[in-house]
């Protein structure tokens, strides 16, 4: 398989401080990308198909991913402490926009409750049967299903839950965690194996350097709050690319989903509107929390950090600058492809994707193929005189109250357990 020919890491070159702010924006992403999919899967399949895709995506991807940022920030276990720091690096639970807070009674003993949840506020508009589709349909399997990446015999269950009652009731739910070797663990879900056996799954990343300035892990008590800019320049790289796998990891999860209700061509071309909203808003934020401009220097830097291109050893995407301008090559080869996920679903026929990323960073931006041979998909960018309307898919996905979500600096975080 194809990978990146220089950088180990599409995120090498940014600061520590850069990275701080880079890493809750490409959580947040992740957990946008449903803001895009699951409006495509409706119109296709009903709410009701929504539903159990979405069930489905996340009950295969989250406990691989969930797993990968264990081992990538040495905090393994088997109890309620190491759940908690997985939902804080998980894209199901970005900070802030999703404001999780814990309790920790023991070791097998807890509670979680959300102060504010970006996504009931993106669906309580919507209606009743969004809420409880929502909050009691796919909640129950797929807090249990990240949970078990933990302890097999965890459950997480209900105390209280939207609709809410009353209609601004805080916080908007709360629940409990308890494991118990009593607690017999559901059956493993149909398509885990293939997505557990996936490039994404699989694919090796560079250590943490112990010896860079800053925590190299999370093996310490469990935080309040992650405060990004605590952690060092070098685990904020490997943050960064674990959670650009969780972005592929989910997508896999949702484009098989797709897959078994619908034939290749529509599975695909879903595939690719859930892409190309989801694509244009980050590269849109990343744009505006980095400070960065409309040309082609903003442009190339937004293309080089985009999820969609990374990890650079899953992807093998590489961007050049010229003088002719921007240059993003997609290989043919690589996991990423292998997969069948995002850069896969872009060919010469198909670019709205790479054009919502450009015209994220300027309305203006036009995509036009470079090259198509055997090894690559090369693609450039050039500047219209007139901004084109903003994609149909773009335009959906920013429905969310994310589009416009900022993050806080916190603070101090207060630590809640003691190690």
């Amino acid at each position: 398989m194809n990978s990146a020919d220089e950088s180990p890491s599409g995120f090498a070159d940014l600061s520590r401080d850069a990275l701080a702010v880079l890493v809750p924006e490409l959580l947040l992403s992740g957990h946008l990308i449903d803001r895009s999919g699951m409006a495509h899967s409706i119109a296709a399949f009903g709410r009701d198909g929504m539903t159990q895709i979405a069930i489905e995506e996340w009950q295969v991807a989250s406990p691989i991913y969930t797993r990968r940022m264990q081992r990538a920030l040495n905090f393994t276990g088997d109890t309620v402490e190491t759940i908690f720091k997985g939902l804080q690096l998980d894209i199901g639970a970005p900070p802030q926009f999703m404001d999780f807070r814990y309790r920790v009674d023991d070791d097998h003993h807890g509670e979680f409750w959300l102060d504010h949840c970006g996504a009931l506020a993106d669906v309580e508009p919507m209606g009743e049967d969004y809420v409880r589709a929502m909050c009691h349909d796919i909640e129950d399997p797929t807090f249990d299903a990240t949970a078990l990446a933990t302890n097999p015999h965890v459950q997480v269950r209900p105390i209280h839950r939207p609709p809410r009652v009353p209609a601004d009731r805080h916080p908007v739910c709360a629940w409990t965690v308890v494991i118990d070797a009593a607690h017999v663990p559901p059956p493993i879900p149909p398509n885990f194996q293939t997505v557990s056996m996936s490039w994404a799954a699989r694919t090796k990343l560079e250590p943490i350097d112990p010896s860079d300035a800053g925590s190299a892990d999370y093996s310490g008590p469990l935080l309040s709050d992650l405060r990004f800019a605590d952690f060092s320049r070098s685990a904020l790289i490997r943050m960064a690319d674990e959670v650009c796998l969780q972005h592929h990891l989910l997508t896999l999860g949702f484009l098989i989903a797709v897959g078994t209700r619908a034939d290749a061509d529509l599975t695909a071309r879903i595939g690719r509107k859930q892409f190309a909203g989801i694509a244009g808003l980050t590269a849109e934020r990343l744009c505006g929390a980095l400070g960065l401009g409309d040309d082609d220097a903003a442009l190339a830097q937004v293309l080089r950090l985009h999820p969609a291109w990374n990890p650079l050893p899953y992807t093998g995407v590489q961007v050049d600058r010229a003088e002719i301008g921007v240059r993003l090559r997609i290989p043919k080869r690589s996991g990423a492809v292998a997969d069948r996920v995002w850069p896969s679903l872009v060919d010469a026929a198909n670019l709205a994707p790479i054009e919502a990323i450009a015209r994220g960073v300027n309305p203006r931006y036009a995509v036009h193929v470079i090259s198509d041979t055997d090894e690559e998909l090369a693609v450039g960018f050039l500047l219209a005189e007139k901004p084109f309307a903003e994609a149909g898919e773009v335009a959906i996905t920013r429905f969310s109250t994310g589009a416009e979500f900022r993050f806080t600096d916190r603070g101090i975080p207060l630590p809640l357990t003691v190690i």
